[in-house]
């Protein structure tokens, strides 16, 4: 895997395991694709990467939209 991304990977299982779905955001340059692809090869699945656009959103390909809200307590 990729270092420095542990928890990414956990919660990656987490999400793989229950069915859902992820998208890896961040700026340029932090492995994002180089970790897709990795976590890919180990669990044996094919791997493909969909740039998102300013006119392409992450709704628009998993058809839902997610509301995170943090809680600081």
């Amino acid at each position: 895997m990729v270092v420095g991304l542990e928890e990414v990977t956990e919660l990656l299982a987490v999400a793989m395991l229950s069915g859902g779905h992820v998208s890896l955001e961040g700026i340029p340059g932090v492995a994002k694709t180089t970790f897709a692809k990795a976590f890919a090869k180990a669990i044996g699945v094919s791997f493909h990467r969909i740039q998102l656009t300013p006119d392409l959103m992450p709704a628009d390909i998993v058809y839902c939209i997610l509301y995170i809200v943090y809680c600081i307590l």
